[in-house]
């Protein structure tokens, strides 16, 4: 009776397996699941009439299924997963006393049982081998830069002004970083509810300057805390309006102003607002506060506000945002902007630059990309030209040099392309990196890190400015990390690449009507562009989710590269518009001349969907029975964007998803590749609950790296909840410690009045990556 109930199940599996694999088969696939499947139904139907030749059959199945595994990937053993699971678990039934009995009188069948325990074997040989990890060293030494990061405090977004996310503080180092411990952890209270946008993230970087700890909340509170004891000094709660319309709720920090002049005004009181946290709203304002207090700066705007929809024209209701935090340089605060992605085909927020004066909000200049050599401030009654390349991410600043840098992305709608003219200034700024005299936002240089981008492959990272040795030659540089994977080595005075630069041959043939495809596309020496994906590259936990990838990668058109154009029909696109690199940027030490990267590897599917006139205004798009983005009403195509996944919700590509790497910048070598995040407190659609068990695959993250003088690499990030340290010479994992939520969110570090340093992240959690929600900011220091 076992025998018959194991034959049919077997042979259920096997026509299951018949049906997909044929499918497959025809579409030009791998021809080894149909022929896997013939082979399980003799099986099965051999079992099922009691012959031994059942087990003698299954045992050679079992051996071709491990030789086609190791032509296919090799001994990776997470690619071993969908190949061999299914097979493997049939194998070790059949091999069992009670199936082997009845068919041969014995307990044990020789071939099928040492078959069985030789792939076990292997298995478990297969636990303690990773292909993946790139083993080396960076062994530059320490010497002092010009380039500083920051010091016993963290005055801004990046560190300092330098944007490097990187620490001169070395009391915690790679020796003692396994003495951490919780110091003190602190509750904001503004946490997501029903009626808040999905893209709810608390990925704010908190600044330590003027005794305090400051950072913003999703909701853009500020909160000023006790560094050392996270006891709360002042909260400033603006009004709120949740809305699921928002397309990102999200702060990911504020900035810090003093002013130069006298500490006391006329009549000797302490000056007004002498020190400000500036606080860029996803409302589209700009809010100066007391840096002692919390109280709006009175004489900053309008009662402490700056409204950035003036001068827009008609915004369209959540059209435009702020999600990152503002530049401060010298004596201006400068601001970039946000808007919904693929809302409307036409009349989207103009991209302008702007900058206020930090005392008085009064408009210093402007930089237009649609008319870039008229930097004086606007007429009150006019307006910005729309439609114009927007830059969100947080500006870097020369300030030895006068020069700001914007990191222009795309202009909205970004992955159509039909209406584009090509001789435009939009065009120009497009994809642009983007240097402007600080002081009257004259234009300097560009340099276009994409051709007309198709893809939303926007500039997503604050640019990094640092001093390197590059083969023995110094050069003052910017590093302009994208989503594509370049990392694009720039001289930060004239934009010229100090690391070679390519343009590569694109496919410009198919497309939709009416789109007019780049040749060519640059390609930095330093990148970390994804390997092309072929059919073996899919993945899956089972062979019928594998197989369904497979299929699926045979449907959609793929050029093999990362600029396939969308399609109609379906396009792959590989990385996908959340990129290889986002806002989290890069960690640069500038002492060692070393570089962290935390580059992310995800498919996306893209679908064009033509608009008529009679459907200009049709919403085609919903989510959790919501309305969703990318609808580009009254444009030629609506855009559907989804990520390659099985049916499971599982990522088609094989893992990693996620890897961390050292760089040495003298070199342009990178040293050491690892994985990095595991599957644990994973949100699945297959199992209640939450992933329990942490398999080291390489989970996607977001958020940014933290690298200090003492040879430690901080990063959260990662989807698993863990808040861990590296060493940056080499990689390898030193201390981790799991978090209540997830830890999206980019670290930063201060040394406290106790004389001990402290290194703080923000655990809040990610609505788009489901990671678990909170609204924590946990301090860590050595026992």
């Amino acid at each position: 009776m076992v025998n018959k109930i194991t034959s049919i199940a077997m042979a259920m599996v096997a026509v299951a397996m018949l049906y997909m694999g044929g499918k497959l088969l025809l579409l030009g696939g791998s021809a080894f699941y149909a022929l896997m499947a013939a082979g399980l139904l003799l099986t099965a139907i051999l079992l099922f009439l009691k012959q031994r030749s059942a087990l003698t059959l299954y045992a050679l199945l079992m051996w071709i299924t491990l030789f086609w595994t190791i032509y296919e990937v090799g001994f990776d053993k997470w690619q071993w997963i969908p190949r061999g699971d299914l097979v493997g678990l049939f194998g070790v039934w059949l091999a069992l006393p009670w199936v082997v009995r009845p068919l041969t009188q014995r307990r044990f069948h020789p071939f099928l049982g040492s078959t069985v325990i030789v792939i076990i074997a292997l298995v478990i040989g297969l636990c303690f081998y990773d292909p993946l990890p790139q083993q080396g060293t960076i062994a530059t030494a320490r010497t002092p830069s010009a380039s500083t990061g920051a010091g016993n405090d963290w005055t801004a977004y990046g560190g300092s002004d330098n944007a490097l996310r990187f620490s001169s503080l070395n009391q915690i180092t790679r020796e003692n970083v396994n003495q951490l411990e919780v110091a003190w952890t602190y509750h904001t209270g503004d946490l997501r509810q029903s009626d808040d946008a999905t893209e709810y993230t608390f990925e704010a970087t908190p600044l330590k300057v003027n005794d305090m700890l400051y950072f913003c909340t999703p909701h853009n509170e500020v909160h000023a805390l006790n560094p050392e004891t996270g006891a709360v000094k002042w909260k400033y709660v603006p009004q709120q309006t949740r809305t699921y319309m928002q397309q990102h709720q999200t702060c990911r920090g504020v900035s810090f102003y003093e002013r130069r002049d006298a500490a006391t005004d006329r009549t000797g009181q302490p000056a007004l607002c002498r020190k400000r946290i500036f606080n860029a709203t996803t409302d589209a304002k700009l809010v100066a506060l007391d840096a002692d207090s919390g109280k709006p700066c009175a004489d900053f705007g309008q009662n402490g506000v700056v409204d950035l929809h003036v001068n827009m024209g008609e915004v369209r209701p959540h059209a435009l945002m702020q999600t990152s935090a503002p530049l401060v340089a010298g004596d201006l605060v400068i601001v970039g902007g946000s808007v919904m992605d693929n809302g409307f085909n036409r009349g989207n927020p103009s991209g302008v630059i702007r900058a206020w004066d930090a005392t008085t909000g009064r408009l210093v200049w402007n930089f237009d990309p649609a008319n870039p050599d008229n930097t004086q401030p606007i007429a009150a009654d006019s307006a910005y030209p729309q439609d114009t390349p927007v830059a969100w991410a947080t500006l870097s600043a020369d300030l030895k040099n006068g020069l700001v840098y914007v990191p222009f992305g795309n202009a909205s709608p970004d992955e159509v392309g039909t209406e584009r003219d090509p001789a435009s200034n939009t065009e120009k700024f497009r994809d642009a990196l983007v240097a402007l005299d600080l002081k009257t936002g004259a234009f300097k240089w560009r340099y276009q890190s994409a051709n007309h981008d198709l893809w939303d492959r926007d500039n997503p990272s604050q640019p990094s400015l640092v001093d390197i040795d590059y083969q023995g030659k110094p050069q003052p540089t910017v590093i302009l990390p994208t989503k594509t994977g370049n990392l694009f080595v720039l001289n930060r005075l004239t934009g010229q690449p100090v690391y070679p630069v390519s343009q590569v041959k694109v496919s410009t043939e198919g497309g939709v009507e009416g789109e007019a495809l780049a040749a060519t596309q640059p390609v930095s020496s330093l990148n970390f562009i994804p390997q092309p994906l072929t059919e073996k590259a899919m993945w899956g936990i089972s062979p019928f989710d594998q197989m369904s990838c497979r299929i699926g990668f045979h449907e959609l058109r793929y050029d093999g590269n990362p600029w396939t154009p969308a399609t109609e029909k379906g396009s792959l696109i590989f990385p996908g518009n959340i990129g290889v690199f986002n806002w989290g940027s890069v960690a640069v030490d500038p002492e060692r001349q070393l570089l962290i990267a935390a580059p992310v590897r995800l498919a996306y599917k893209y679908n064009l969907i033509k608009r008529t006139p009679d459907t200009a205004t049709e919403r085609l798009f919903t989510k959790d029975g919501t309305p969703y983005w990318n609808e580009n009403f009254h444009g030629d195509y609506a855009i559907h964007i989804q990520q390659f996944a099985s049916a499971l919700g599982i990522p088609c590509i094989a893992p990693p998803w996620g890897r961390m790497a050292g760089v040495d910048l003298k070199t342009g070598k990178t040293e050491w590749l690892r994985r990095t995040g595991t599957t644990k407190n994973l949100s699945t659609s297959f199992l209640p609950g939450r992933f329990p068990i942490g398999f080291p695959m390489g989970m996607v993250a977001h958020g940014g790296p933290l690298v200090t003088a003492g040879d430690v690499v901080f990063h959260g990030a990662t989807a698993d909840n863990f808040f861990r340290a590296y060493d940056s010479s080499t990689g390898a994992l030193l201390w981790q410690t799991e978090l209540g939520a997830g830890a999206q969110a980019t670290p930063s570090t201060f040394m406290g009045k106790d004389g001990k340093q402290y290194v703080v992240i923000a655990a809040g959690g990610h609505g788009s990556m489901g990671t678990k929600s909170g609204d924590a900011v946990v301090a860590f220091r050595l026992k």
